[in-house]
């Protein structure tokens, strides 16, 4: 497996596991969606690589310069299209600390805005998509 490949089982019901650089991530659908509900589903995995990499370019952005953490964070959520039933708008509110200096408020959200998995969806690459039969 090269190091930007991800391999993907099928363990049983609905759930798909997918191995990537020494890590296997588990999913599973919602009961709703006819699964049992034993993990994420990947929708759902998707959502939240958003949210964690908006998060860590806000906590690097605090590290490199020193500025306090405790209690930061941020919540992320989503605004179904109501046309597409899609995610139409994502809203990312960052929690900073009462000590978090003024002057450093737009430039954090600035630093959240270059997550690269934004990047990614704000420029998304080509899909080829082919089937083989095992030998």
């Amino acid at each position: 497996m090269s190091e930007h490949e991800i391999k993907v089982t099928f363990p049983g019901g609905s759930r798909v596991d997918a191995e990537y650089k020494s890590f296997t991530v588990k999913t599973d659908q919602s009961v709703l969606s006819g699964g049992e509900g034993t993990a994420l589903s990947p929708f759902d995995l998707f959502l939240v690589s958003l949210a964690a990499c908006a998060g860590y370019y806000v906590l690097a952005f605090c590290q490199e310069r020193g500025l306090p953490t405790e209690g930061a964070g941020l919540a992320m959520r989503t605004e179904r299209n109501p046309d597409t039933k899609l995610i139409g708008k994502v809203v990312i509110d960052i929690q900073l600390p009462p000590e978090f200096p003024e002057k450093y408020k737009n430039a954090v959200v600035k630093a959240a805005d270059t997550c690269t998995v934004k990047a990614h969806l704000m420029n998304p690459p080509a899909f080829e998509i082919t089937a083989k039969k095992s030998s």
